[in-house]
């Protein structure tokens, strides 16, 4: 491989790395030779292990020209992070500039505002509510007839003080999921282990551990004295023990070190995940702003609090919408291109090979 440049990156380069936790990861740039170009041994990138990436340089300049945050990070990246350099690669550093364009908005700053979404939303598995951790029946998803809507049939039954035990089910002709519900009232009102039932074969409603309603025999004379109806959302049930089992999945083999309470608050985040988020979203500003990219975030305390948990999960979520509101309006104003002219991008990688091959 014809190396050209080889720098440190991730959260060693952003300061906000954990001794003891965080890998170094490293990154870089080659230049094939003239034969494998023209040939058909063209490769864009190499991957040599899971902390180590090398772009081929035209492969580089595409993704810097997308204005890639990792991609970018690299031109930009501090001088005690860079391992390796060149002649060929210093034509890249000192044009890193062009790089800076409108296009910074959404790479930085669009990637951030989705995670923060689904932060506010406190939709991701490690904020699951306790009712939604826990393994429900067929008989959470059923719903009978009630006044002028419907209730839980779980809620119905403890109103009128009945047992699922004692209903019988029987279903109704052109209506899927839609059930008459019987029940075996005692022979005389009153306590049930006094009086006994009257002994319809009622076989309730669900039988315990299992996945399906059960169905019953009604006797004719029964027929028309039925409790209401009961609709079973069978495709909402299913749905629920998708995501269960999902989740007992994701339980097992997430990394626990990287979820952390926070304060005040009772949730618990992804530490890491949110903490990259406000630091693409304060980079966003940062172009927006002075038109430089600094990768050695000087609020690395403040982020590294964010990662430890050391936070309060709202306060960033309003922070961050703030700071997002504010790079929208910078960026509308920014004398920054909207992007990077292809004529560019073609000469600077001309520019990066013809140095390279001569020396």
């Amino acid at each position: 491989m014809n190396k050209i440049y080889e720098c440190i990156v991730g959260s060693v380069a952003y300061g906000t790395n954990i001794p003891g936790v965080s890998d170094v990861d490293y990154k870089g740039i080659y230049c094939q030779s003239r034969d494998d170009l023209l040939g058909v041994k063209y490769q864009e990138q190499l991957n040599p292990d899971k902390d180590t990436s090398y772009y081929e340089v035209r492969r580089f300049v595409d993704l810097c020209g997308s204005a890639n945050p990792n991609i970018l990070e690299m031109l930009f990246a501090d001088e005690s992070c860079i391992k390796q350099t060149s002649p060929a690669f210093q034509i890249l550093r000192d044009n890193r500039f062009l790089f800076l364009t409108k296009q910074c908005k959404n790479s930085f700053g669009g990637y951030a505002v989705g995670q923060i979404k689904r932060a506010k939303g406190l939709d991701k598995k490690m904020n699951w509510e306790k009712s939604q951790t826990i393994r429900k029946t067929p008989l959470d998803f059923c719903y009978i007839q009630y006044q002028s809507g419907s209730i839980p049939i779980s809620q119905y039954l403890k109103k009128e003080n009945l047992k699922q035990e004692y209903c019988g089910l029987c279903a109704i002709d052109h209506m899927p999921n839609c059930y008459y519900v019987y029940y075996d009232y005692p022979k005389q009102y009153g306590d049930d282990t006094n009086t006994g039932y009257q002994g319809f074969d009622y076989k309730g409603i669900i039988r315990e551990n299992s996945n399906e309603i059960r169905l019953s025999s009604i006797p004719k004379e029964q027929v028309g004295q039925h409790l209401g109806i009961m609709y079973y959302n069978a495709d909402a049930y299913s749905i629920h023990c998708k995501k269960h089992t999902e989740y007992l999945t994701w339980l097992e083999n997430r990394n626990t070190d990287r979820y952390v309470d926070t304060d005040n608050h009772g949730q618990q985040i992804d530490g890491k995940n949110i903490m990259h988020c406000m630091r693409l979203i304060d980079c966003a500003l940062e172009i927006a702003q002075t038109g430089n990219l600094t990768v050695f975030r000087p609020n690395r305390d403040e982020l590294l609090d964010i990662r430890k948990g050391k936070c309060n999960l709202e306060k960033i979520i309003q922070d961050a919408e703030d700071k997002i509101q504010l790079m929208d309006e910078l960026f509308s104003k920014s004398d920054l291109p909207d992007g990077v002219d292809l004529e560019v991008k073609h000469n600077l990688i001309l520019e990066v090979r013809n140095c390279y091959y001569n020396d």
